[in-house]
């Protein structure tokens, strides 16, 4: 059965966007969970198998059913700012309340016949706070082995992803937006609908606060949403550009492209599937790091790319022009 948020004009007034760097540790830890889910992320998966196995993460599977079901919302809540560090989220899952705490890692568990009875289930409800620390504690090493190091280019990625939806939004209006979200939402009558979506019995309906919409890197195929009281309703959609962050393969440009630019210039311009420093860009097509700077600053200069530092990266992506000029080939 469908998921359906008829939205007001408040909601509609509110909708915003947000990039959750806990919410990406989460949905990373979900799909290490959900070998169904893997498809795209077989290349990550084989890089940090070997990450994953000196991790005890025991105490949060408890709370990630392997087959599905519900996660608790405080693992990865919905942000109040845009773009909040993990830092900020980390303190602000510490804080959760043990009551509300305690109510959804009872729901989860029920999610798993048995589970909530078991000698570990029992433990982790008589003490939510300290099972808030712990899982906490977990969250944070996980965030440190598994994405923080490649977090520039998934922060770009997602960026990307937002700037994309931005420019369509500002030539097609909210309509343009909510109709080419996912294949698996539906935008007609004032209502979001979530096609695929089967967690309904507590889901948070809207009620004026708008909706949050959350690009992210490892949500695929799904499209996650119910979030209970008291947060915000949110739609977490896999991010463009996600199904090739972690290929190897560059795809060779339009011979149209090639003799409009160049080939080297071409090759660059089309392999910016997802934002990529000048080092990756250099590995990527086998050619010299002068070499690519110099043809990324020949393409910025013509309006084709764009930078900007994450860290101690600096990430170029394609531009509006640029995709248009790629797509036309």
């Amino acid at each position: 059965m469908p998921l359906n948020l008829h939205l007001g004009t408040d909601d509609l007034t509110r909708c915003r966007f947000a990039i959750s760097p806990l919410c990406q540790t989460h949905e990373a830890l979900r799909l290490l969970r959900r070998p169904a889910r893997h498809g795209y992320h077989r290349a990550w998966l084989r890089r940090t198998r070997r990450t994953v196995a000196g991790l005890d993460l025991a105490p949060l599977w408890l709370f990630i059913p392997r087959a599905g079901g519900y996660t608790p919302d405080f693992l990865g809540a919905p942000p109040e700012e845009p773009y909040p560090s993990f830092e900020d989220e980390l303190a602000r899952m510490r804080a959760t309340d043990p009551a509300l705490a305690h109510a959804e890692m009872a729901r989860s568990l029920a999610c798993t016949p048995g589970l909530a009875d078991s000698p570990q289930g029992r433990a982790a409800l008589d003490d939510p706070a300290g099972t808030v620390r712990r899982l906490a504690d977990l969250t944070e090493r996980a965030w440190h082995a598994l994405l923080a190091p490649d977090w520039p280019r998934h922060r770009a990625v997602l960026e990307a992803d937002i700037a994309h939806r931005s420019r369509q939004t500002a030539d097609g209006g909210l309509d343009a937006l909510l109709t080419g979200l996912h294949p698996g939402i539906h935008w007609a009558d004032d209502t979001l609908t979530l096609r695929m979506y089967g967690e309904l019995a507590q889901a948070q309906g809207a009620d004026g606060r708008g909706v949050l919409l959350m690009p992210s890197v490892f949500v695929w195929p799904d499209v996650v949403s119910g979030f209970a009281r008291p947060w915000q309703p949110t739609v977490i959609y896999p991010a463009r550009g996600m199904g090739r962050f972690h290929a190897a393969p560059v795809p060779p440009p339009p011979d149209a492209l090639a003799r409009l630019l160049g080939v080297g210039r071409a090759a660059v311009l089309a392999g910016l599937i997802a934002p990529a420093s000048t080092t990756e860009l250099a590995r990527r097509h086998a050619l010299a790091p002068s070499s690519v700077s110099a043809h990324l600053s020949v393409l910025r200069e013509a309006g084709l790319v764009e930078s900007r530092r994450q860290g101690y990266y600096v990430l170029y992506r394609r531009t509006g022009l640029g995709d248009a000029l790629v797509d036309r080939g």
